[in-house]
């Protein structure tokens, strides 16, 4: 967060009274300036604060001179969000207004605050969104992709083979795709993208709105190749193209995979409809073996000793 102390407002010093309610307030995702006057009239006003991060919260706060005047600031995160909500909830069912922060960004966008939210407006609660920075919208502006049809699809799983047939489901979609992604997985990402679709026009966007914000554009695999992948630090937003021709049916992969197998070995077969459909290699093998085995009683012998169609 920008160190640098903005011009305290005296519009804050005195708190106006809120509606009861929740309020979910968006803060800045780097740089201080980028809150919102509503946002601090909140913060101010509300008569309990909540956030994701308490610490970072009160820094918030002291950057801007809103005084905490002997409010209580609750912690609410994933780990503590079951014993954490039935104290919200009464505070709500009192009366109270509250102010709920995530750690940086808009609340519930890859955010704790989703069940908070829900049980409220299921109680029959008001709540309040007070609009602001989010690094997912922040990187489609900067992407240069398309974006009258986008879709956030939050963080992919962590492990490789859930990371693969995660991307396999959305991958096709036509809509610019946005993800975060921690830079520890960034590579690997990037590598199990090159085995779908190598020329994917990807972006990678860091540490937005920061001292040091980057962004990396081009196909997948030269992404997967830049000697700056392996040295990111910070928060990154990873934006994929939307895809170029749409995913192959179910039968109309088959009916390509049968015409192969016709005239090539199921290897050679699995290898041109993988390079015709964009689909990983190792999976269309698979799918060839399983349409051999029906159509004999038995899976074709592979003639090189493959076992994974690599």
């Amino acid at each position: 967060m920008d160190q640098n102390r903005p011009a305290r407002l005296a519009a804050h010093v005195e708190a106006a009274r809120l509606d009861p309610g929740l309020y979910l307030v968006a803060t800045p995702i780097g740089t201080a300036r980028d809150i919102t006057l509503r946002a601090l009239d909140v913060l101010n006003s509300a008569d309990l604060l909540a956030a994701e991060d308490t610490r970072t919260l009160r820094h918030l706060m002291d950057i801007h001179g809103v005084p905490l005047r002997g409010r209580r600031v609750l912690s609410y995160h994933d780990h503590n969000g079951e014993r954490a909500r039935p104290a919200l909830m009464a505070a709500l069912a009192e009366g109270a207004s509250i102010a709920y922060a995530s750690d940086a960004g808009t609340p519930l966008v890859a955010d704790p605050g989703y069940r908070l939210a829900l049980e409220a407006a299921e109680a029959g609660h008001r709540v309040h969104a007070l609009p602001g920075p989010s690094a997912a919208l922040a990187a489609l502006s900067l992407s240069g992709l398309p974006s009258d049809r986008f879709l956030f699809l939050g963080f992919p799983p962590p492990t490789e083979t859930a990371r693969r047939a995660w991307l396999g489901q959305w991958i096709w979609t036509d809509a610019t795709l946005i993800l975060f992604e921690s830079p520890r997985r960034i590579n690997r990402l990037l590598s199990d993208l090159c085995e779908i679709d190598p020329n994917r026009i990807t972006v990678v966007a860091r540490e937005l709105t920061k001292k040091f914000e980057e962004i990396i554009r081009g196909r997948a695999a030269d992404l997967a190749a830049h000697p700056r992948m392996g040295l990111l630090k910070g928060e990154i937003v990873v934006l994929l193209d939307r895809a170029a021709r749409p995913a192959p049916g179910a039968e109309q992969l088959d009916e390509r995979l049968r015409e192969l197998m016709a005239r090539l070995s199921v290897k050679d077969a699995a290898k041109q409809a993988s390079e015709e459909f964009g689909l990983p290699r190792r999976d269309l093998y698979q799918r060839a073996l399983d349409l051999g085995r029906d159509q004999n009683g038995r899976a074709d012998r592979p003639d090189t000793g493959e076992t994974d169609g690599r």
